[in-house]
């Protein structure tokens, strides 16, 4: 199935607005069209009865699904800033880590390089999510990039 790059982009980052469940989407398997769903509104007339029908519709993953939360927070650190790594573990230990984690960015000047690591480590993930499910990128959206390395 072809798909358009921008709308999975927009979706997952839809999907991964909130709490893993708390925003959903598929992909209808017939259309090619994403469907959206959230708790905080009541849209349950636009979101089909049988979107869990595997055959039907394809769930999109949080990016938590994807391996990138605190794992690959926890990666960065290790390529970029190994002298901060304790330092950023003891952070995600707690409530409210991702803004305390890019304040440290931010006195480190590394929050570009976090921002760019972690928009090429998407891509990359969803690209292999798309291969897994039979997907493919319609032409003329982004070429797959390797996330920075060190």
């Amino acid at each position: 199935m072809l798909i358009d790059w921008n709308e999975l982009e927009l979706t997952v980052e839809f999907v991964s607005s909130g709490p893993v469940g708390a925003h959903e989407a598929v992909l209808c398997r017939r259309t090619g069209k994403f469907l959206l769903h959230t708790e905080l509104f009541d849209d349950a007339d636009d979101w089909p009865e049988d979107a869990d029908d595997e055959e039907k519709y394809l769930s999109i993953p949080h990016k938590k699904e994807l391996d990138l939360g605190k794992a690959l927070v926890f990666e960065f650190a290790r390529q970029f800033l190994p002298e901060e790594y304790d330092e950023i573990r003891r952070i995600f230990s707690k409530r409210g880590a991702y803004a305390r984690f890019k304040g440290l960015l931010q006195r480190r000047k590394a929050l570009d390089r976090w921002f760019e690591f972690e928009n090429r480590a998407t891509e990359m993930a969803l690209r292999e999510w798309c291969d897994a499910n039979g997907l493919t990128i319609r032409k003329g959206d982004p070429p797959a990039q390797e996330p920075e390395q060190r």
